[in-house]
């Protein structure tokens, strides 16, 4: 019995050590990006004619079977050489034709199109039984035309791209902590300035009760004099036109009362401040969500005040047990992106010629007490705008890391994917996104609410 090695030696040759396998990668990557063999045999040729081709090409790993130009089969190289090598095997394979070694064989072929990712493709390939986890990959470039692809090639690639995730996931973390970083550093300075600051507006505030009374009874004790003295001297009609008396009497209570709002409105922004800093927290406490609304919008209030109609419709919410200083770094990211959206529309909307006239930029956030069922009770914080709307394709990646569709220096790519993980992980709540290009965008914050054990 003649041995298949000493007949066709060359198909027992080693392949060579070098193999460029893999182009330059990405996490996007298909099968046709990588090297696919293109070799079709009619099924009417003889197995020896295949022995004679896997000899002249060493990393062919199969032979697609076709009759005509119609796909039946694939024989791997593999499969060949071990019933050839099978006693008789030879004699039986190598003048017959080749679809009676594949009617023989009976196996089936994983068939993948050519635009899968290689990852997914990889996953299908080892979901395959583990006799047939080294077949070649039969891939589909189009309708009636195949090319094959080595198992081996296509988990190299798939451990490229893990080593790119792995290496991504590596800089996203390191990211990510930098970021947290920056923000708990913001926290503890603004915590730091706000302290500095608490101390002198207390006395401001604290006095600006006694300045009103002083001030008062100033003016009540001038009227008594004027109601006294029946003369007045030259020198006193002259101090009182200099100084122009009556409007200094009408005016001075309203300048007192002016730096008694201001005193007041001063105080709500040092405890805006306080609110904000709590970004290190380490657990849980019941907080005031208009609160910690009403302290970001005081922290925005520069870049709302002049342009932005500002809409606020609070519902009745109880304490809801979260992360104060977190959910302040949500709402300040939402609302700053609410704010960059009207701008950029009113932009646009002052250099058309067209524009719709009566459009105004606006802000609306609403709150709610939503009941999902007897024992789920949600905290709902909605913030709209009437900006230009997120286009239906880039929804689909808004709260992706790195994500941005702000130009470089202006977007980090980290502020939705940061509130989203700080909604749903850190507080198990939802962040749910609608928005219509040309119409607005909405965000929608569901937090649950813990309900009072009775």
């Amino acid at each position: 019995m003649l041995a298949v090695k000493d007949k066709y030696p060359e198909l027992f040759l080693q392949e060579p050590e070098e193999r460029q396998w893999t182009p330059e990668l990405n996490l996007e990557s298909t099968l046709e990006e990588l090297t696919l063999y293109d070799f079709a045999i009619e099924a009417s040729e003889p197995g020896e004619a295949l022995a004679r081709a896997f000899a002249q090409n060493p990393l062919m790993p199969g032979a697609i079977l076709v009759e005509g130009e119609k796909f039946v089969g694939m024989i791997s190289r593999r499969r060949f050489l071990e019933h050839l090598s099978r006693p008789y095997g030879l004699e039986l394979f190598s003048k017959r034709p080749l679809r009676t070694l594949h009617n023989f064989t009976k196996t089936q072929h994983l068939i993948i199109p050519s635009n899968t990712l290689i990852v997914l493709a990889a996953r299908r390939s080892l979901q395959r039984s583990p006799q047939l986890l080294y077949e070649p990959i039969v891939v589909e470039l189009e309708p009636d035309v195949y090319r094959l692809l080595d198992v081996h090639q296509l988990l190299v690639a798939q451990s490229k791209i893990h080593e790119l995730t792995t290496k991504m996931l590596q800089e996203q973390t390191r990211s990510h902590m930098i970021q947290t970083e920056k923000m708990a550093s913001l926290g503890r300075m603004v915590a730091g300035v706000a302290h500095e600051i608490k101390n002198p507006v207390n006395c401001i505030s604290g006095n600006m009760g006694f300045l009103t009374n002083y001030v008062q009874d100033v003016l009540d004790l001038l009227s008594v004099y004027e109601e006294e003295m029946t003369e007045k001297s030259d020198r006193l009609r002259e101090l009182e036109s200099d100084i122009d008396l009556e409007f200094l009497r009408e005016d001075f209570p309203k300048i007192v009362q002016a730096i008694e709002v201001s005193a007041h409105r001063l105080t709500k922004i040092v405890g805006g401040m306080q609110n904000f800093s709590h970004m290190d927290e380490t657990a849980r406490k019941p907080a005031d969500l208009h609160e910690c609304i009403d302290s970001t919008l005081l922290i925005l209030h520069n870049r709302i005040k002049y342009d932005i109609e500002l809409n606020k419709n609070y519902g009745k919410l109880p304490p809801v047990e979260c992360y104060s200083g977190q959910l302040s770094q949500v709402f300040m990211n939402l609302l700053s992106n609410a704010v960059d959206a009207l701008m950029e529309r009113l932009e646009a909307e002052k250099a058309n010629p067209k524009a719709d006239a009566d459009w105004k930029p606006r802000i609306e956030i609403a709150t709610e007490l939503l009941q999902i069922s007897d024992n789920s009770d949600w905290a709902v914080i909605r913030i709209r705008d009437n900006g230009p709307g997120i286009p239906k394709d880039i929804q689909k990646r808004i709260f992706e890391t790195f994500f941005t569709t702000k130009p470089v220096g202006k977007g980090t790519g980290l502020g939705l994917a940061i509130s989203n993980e700080i909604i749903k992980d850190k507080h198990k709540g939802k962040l749910n996104l609608n928005s219509q290009v040309g119409i607005g965008t909405e965000f929608e914050i569901m937090l649950p609410v813990a309900k009072n054990e009775e």
